[in-house]
């Protein structure tokens, strides 16, 4: 490393050090909005309005707003709706309308991408490195950055899913004990959304606030099986849609659809387990195993031509 590149990384540090000491010696004062959002909770501003972010963000926010459209336009392949389902499944941006949770999502990707492009920018000039370097540096950069934000959104759907695997099994037993007591679906769901907490419980409180909407409840509970991420939910919620129509005996086929989550579970746990145990015996086979060949072939050439 040369002695500028090593001026400019001792600068840059000793300038964010001081930064960070003068934060935190005199903090800045809290904005109004924060010390009214207590008392404004189901009040929430627009982000795209003209004074969301001061004068500066007023000028430069529709360009940004349009640069992270024609990104995010272009990295999405499969197309808005899937994307935004997507969001949906992993529990993006709830408190916001869709197209705005969309636009969150593709300002955070143009974020992730500029941070990638600046850091490997900043690599190559640290490194010294040449021209063709520091290219394939900031594509690798702009890889990283356009696809990090997207394997977040997945990571986060199939964590959710897994939690609503687990909620399911208890919520469709609690559900066949309010039915069975005699209560109908819908006084069930309010009885379950009002006591209890959790992914499958939120979709439910969504389902119910369609029907109080003017939709019906079989609408309802089937709209909300298309949109979760979770097969066994989506089952439970089109079997309580039929039996809201039909008025068929509900408790026993929730029982038969918890019994078959708990099976699911076990099965895949048992295969997380027997990857893991493999996994486990990579570092002994790669470690022992060439000690070992060492030692039962260092006797060889002495046993067949009797040489030392």
């Amino acid at each position: 490393m040369t002695t500028p590149a090593l001026v400019i990384l001792a600068a840059g540090i000793t300038a964010l050090t001081v930064a960070l000491v003068v934060r935190a010696v005199f903090p800045p004062a809290r904005s109004l909005a924060s010390r009214l959002h207590p008392y404004m909770a189901r009040t929430r501003v627009n982000s795209k309005g003209p004074m969301a972010g001061g004068p500066v963000s007023a000028v430069f926010g529709p360009i940004v707003r349009s640069m992270a459209e024609a990104v995010g336009k272009a990295l999405e392949r499969s197309g808005e709706q899937v994307t935004i389902l997507k969001l949906r499944q992993a529990g993006w941006y709830r408190d916001v309308p869709e197209t705005e949770s969309l636009a969150a999502y593709r300002l955070a990707q143009l974020r992730s991408i500029a941070i990638g492009l600046g850091l490997a920018l900043v690599a190559g000039q640290v490194l010294s490195l040449s021209f063709l370097q520091r290219l394939i540096l900031a594509g690798l950069g702009l890889v990283i950055g356009g696809t990090r934000q997207r394997s977040a959104l997945d990571s986060a759907v199939e964590r959710r899913r897994e939690r609503m695997r687990i909620e399911i099994y208890t919520v469709n037993q609690l559900l066949a004990m309010r039915v069975r007591a005699g209560g109908g679906v819908i006084h069930a769901l309010q009885q379950i959304v009002g006591r209890g907490e959790g992914e499958v419980v939120s979709e439910l409180a969504d389902a119910l606030r369609l029907h109080r909407s003017g939709w019906r409840a079989g609408d309802s509970l089937r709209r909300i099986a298309e949109l979760t991420p979770e097969p066994f939910c989506g089952r439970t919620y089109r079997l309580l849609a039929t039996a809201e129509e039909r008025g068929a005996d509900l408790a026993p086929a929730l029982l038969d659809l918890a019994e078959d989550v708990r099976e699911t579970r076990r099965e895949s746990i048992r295969r997380q387990a027997t990857k893991r145990r493999a996994a486990m015996l990579i570092p002994t086979i790669a470690i022992l195993a060439p000690v070992l060949i060492l030692f039962v072939a260092a006797p060889l050439p002495y046993l067949i031509t009797g040489w030392r």
